[in-house]
């Protein structure tokens, strides 16, 4: 399995949401099991059918998360000899050549990225187009919605 790149964050929250699944869910689907083989016959219980089906929810998000933890590549964008360029972690200033609108972007791991939040993942149209570029560059990228331009307003480590 390849490596899967995380921010400092991401993989806090990674080992937050496990901690949460092994000491919280865990445990509660285990009880609503037992809650559900008490009312008797498993064959027409909804309730005990429900809870495996959560069961099964839970133990595969807990593989799923052990795996991308273990295979993490954190990386901290402060300790990156980047030179100003735009990298893996960098927060992305751009401005947007067609409306002329300021936008700022933080390029994350595939699991941190959330668009609500400027985060967008290292995957996305606009992150790999963004990736080795420096202040001042101009930028196009083939979104979904059509061809955008931007450029490269400031490129900041935090």
């Amino acid at each position: 399995m390849s490596k899967v790149p995380l921010t400092i964050h991401g993989a806090e929250l990674l080992k937050a949401e496990l901690q949460r699944l092994k000491t919280v869910d865990r445990p509660a689907i285990i009880q609503a099991i037992a809650e559900a083989r008490s009312h008797g016959d498993l064959s027409e219980n909804a309730e005990y059918a429900a809870a495996k089906e959560r069961q099964g929810f839970i133990e595969g998000r807990i593989l799923e998360v052990e795996g991308k933890l273990a295979n993490a590549q954190v990386i901290d964008p402060k300790l990156i000899d980047a030179d100003g360029r735009c990298v893996f972690g960098a927060t992305v200033a751009l401005e947007d050549g067609t409306s002329g609108d300021a936008v700022s972007y933080q390029i994350v791991g595939e699991d941190e990225a959330d668009i609500k939040q400027g985060k967008i993942s290292i995957t996305s149209p606009i992150a790999r187009a963004l990736i080795g570029k420096y202040p001042g560059d101009a930028v196009e990228v083939q979104t979904p919605g059509g061809l955008r331009a931007f450029e490269i307003v400031d490129v900041r480590y935090d």
